[in-house]
């Protein structure tokens, strides 16, 4: 199957439906993030639920969109 290809925007950047600008934890949500891509993690720990988040490079890398809602899909336009 050949990869998707990804939406025009930095990897860092999820799409405002996934993380809306206003959220009120979204500096730390993207703190967290970033620090799991640079440490080459799979994912990180969201402050408000405890739940693992996958990143927008461990989701890039796999290829294709799982259509379950990701914040970080690096395909949702």
């Amino acid at each position: 199957m050949k990869p998707l290809p990804l939406a025009p925007r930095a990897l860092t950047e999820p799409h405002p439906s996934r993380l809306a600008p206003e959220h009120p934890r979204r500096a730390e949500i993207l703190r967290r993030h970033a620090e799991a891509m640079a440490g080459g993690q799979a994912g990180y720990l969201d402050p408000e639920t405890g739940l693992f988040v996958l990143t927008a490079r461990f989701l890039a890398n796999r290829g294709t969109c799982c259509e379950r809602g990701c914040r970080h899909c690096p395909y949702v336009l």
